[in-house]
């Protein structure tokens, strides 16, 4: 196992504990007294300590965005068919004319939203417990994914290698080797956002695409977003002064900007 895989396994761990904690979190907001007395056996009957665990738990409201932010982009890179239905569970339904207890999103629950009819409660912040356990179950999945052997581990292999190459790359640009370090680079993020395309099965019909060609498939697929496709088209264009040994000389500024943008790319599109 690399490091970068154990790095990613870790912040998978950390990803499904933090979870598990926001769930307490849930079921302790919306239900207490029930959350107190599931909970009191297990430290056997100590009402200090069960204070101190919901003292400990975390504001669902102010730390669920983070999470879900994490999350879905764990399950865009492990498990990309599935982030439809990830986000199916925080987004309301398109067309909803009322609010229940099947149609109740996470949403819903950051804004306190509570539905009655005749004095009955037809859905409160607790119809949404089980969305964010089903979101729950899917970064889980991922997790078992990744310890399978059913797990692709083409990206992370790839990943190191290109984090080798824009350090060669770096290392080129003090000796002063613009060109060559620009090359390089230039490789590495057209490689990268081949690799991105082939995982979102989107496809390239051109023989030979640039970086510039697969951006804008990219951008056209919803991959990336425009100021991302503009960040990378910015990158590919000092590239190409880097290839083009009858203009200008690249500058040590524009040699920079693309090693440290193209840690990025590879770091941040997926």
């Amino acid at each position: 196992m690399t490091e970068r895989t154990k790095k990613f396994s870790k912040e998978l761990d950390q990803l499904i504990d933090d979870g598990n904690e926001l769930v307490k979190a849930m079921h302790n907001d919306c239900t207490p007294r029930k959350f107190r007395e599931a909970y009191l056996p297990l430290v056997e009957g100590d009402e200090k300590e069960l204070d101190e665990i919901i003292r400990k738990l975390p504001d669902f409201e102010s730390e669920y965005q983070g999470w879900y932010s994490k999350a879905q982009a764990l399950i865009k890179q492990v498990m990309p068919d599935r982030l439809a239905d990830f986000i199916s569970y925080f987004e309301i339904p398109k067309g909803r004319k009322s609010i229940d207890f099947q149609n109740y999103m996470i949403r819903d629950y950051l804004q306190g939203l509570r539905t009655t009819r005749g004095g009955d409660v037809i859905a409160d912040q607790s119809a949404a417990i089980p969305e964010f356990k089903q979101q729950l179950n899917m970064v889980k999945a991922a997790k078992a994914t990744l310890d399978s052997t059913l797990m692709d581990l083409k990206s992370v292999l790839q990943a190191d290698l290109f984090d080798s190459e824009v350090e060669t790359a770096g290392a080129l640009a003090k000796a002063g080797y613009l060109r060559a370090s620009g090359a390089i680079c230039g490789v590495v993020i057209e490689k990268h956002l081949h690799h991105v395309c082939t995982t979102h099965k989107i496809t390239v019909r051109k023989k030979n695409p640039g970086i510039s060609d697969l951006s804008q498939l990219l951008k056209d697929a919803s991959v990336t977003t425009v100021p991302q496709w503009r960040f990378i088209q910015h990158l590919a264009d000092i590239r190409n002064i880097c290839d083009h040994a009858k203009g200008r000389e690249p500058t040590k500024e524009e040699i920079d900007d693309l090693v440290v943008g193209t840690e990025k790319v590879i770091k941040t599109i997926f």
